[in-house]
């Protein structure tokens, strides 16, 4: 399918509509952590990008399954891609792996990342690759916020050479923070975004997907 289609499945009516299933994937941003152990699924991106999706199209029935897996790497995510993601035949994928993968290879992230996107191209499905939110090494700039800055570049270029569709959570940020909102009003712990920080991502994430 692809987002011509997956819009024109998303204005049909009943009786000619069906479910839509859009499936995010990654680690605890999309799964809804805030001040870990508290999980706020209602507050995070999935289920805002899910409210702006019925705003826009609300004759829809729409279904945002998150797949996510809190401490999680994409290598990991990769291994379980089939049993968790394609299971459900989805319409759309996202992929958010960011935050953690700056901590393991990034040689093996970007090969779990190309390996989940080749699934979806095989059942044409289309994907939505996401750089990382902020954290808090971004007052250090350390080794961490420099390592986060690489992997968003390099999910760019992953984006851009696969074709897939990129959200681009990180400049979002950038441009919030740039722009005075300080970065404490988008976190609710030192890694965790909160409800408005999670609302940049759903409303980039929409822009990306809804034209």
């Amino acid at each position: 399918m692809t987002l011509p289609e997956l819009h024109d499945e998303l204005t049909k009516e009943w009786p000619k509509n069906r479910a839509v299933n859009i499936v995010c994937h990654g680690h605890s941003v999309p799964a809804g952590y805030f001040r870990t152990p508290d999980v706020r699924p209602f507050e995070s991106y999935p289920h805002l990008f899910h409210r702006l999706l019925k705003t826009r199209y609300p004759h829809a029935v729409t279904n945002v399954i998150v797949t996510a897996v809190g401490g999680e790497h994409s290598t990991e995510g990769a291994a379980r891609f089939e049993r968790d993601v394609l299971c459900h035949c989805p319409d759309l994928a996202t992929i958010d792996y960011g935050l953690n993968d700056r901590y393991c290879n990034l040689d093996a992230a970007e090969k779990a990342l190309r390996e989940m996107v080749a699934a979806c191209a095989a059942r044409a499905v289309p994907v939505v690759l996401m750089t990382p939110t902020w954290d808090e090494t971004f007052y250090e700039k350390n080794k961490w916020w420099d390592r986060l800055v690489s992997y968003s570049a390099q999910i760019r270029s992953l984006a851009a050479e696969l074709n897939t569709l990129l959200c681009d959570s990180f400049a979002v940020w950038e441009k919030a923070v740039d722009s005075g909102t300080p970065l404490a009003s988008l976190l609710s712990q030192s890694n965790h975004p909160n409800e408005a920080g999670h609302r940049l991502v759903a409303e980039e994430l929409f822009r990306t997907c809804i034209h």
